[in-house]
């Protein structure tokens, strides 16, 4: 398997947990069941998750008050994407991709 390939699949599959562990918060906060530690959902934003907690958040309509998420997460992925964007354009290219 390709590096990019590997890359692809870990982002997709990191978003997807994302968006999900926003989900489950969100029904154990109605329940008022044993939540999910906001370090925990960070966390997984912190690790390239950040769009798919950003999109549960905004979905589910979860954490929005938070100052923390609601201009964290923003601000996290820009962040991101940035750092992406600037990696793609290094001149220099690795022996895995």
């Amino acid at each position: 398997m390709s590096a990019v390939k590997f890359i692809v699949i870990y982002l997709l599959i990191i978003n997807i947990i994302g968006f999900f562990v926003m989900g489950s918060d969100k029904k154990r906060a109605r329940r008022r069941a044993y939540r999910i530690p906001e370090f925990t959902i960070f966390s997984i934003a912190l690790i390239l998750g950040s769009a798919g907690t950003l999109l549960g958040m905004l979905f589910f309509k979860h954490k929005t008050k938070k100052p923390l998420f609601f201009f964290g997460l923003p601000v996290l992925l820009m962040l991101q994407l940035f750092t992406v964007f600037l990696l793609w354009q290094l001149p220099v290219r690795f022996i895995f991709i």
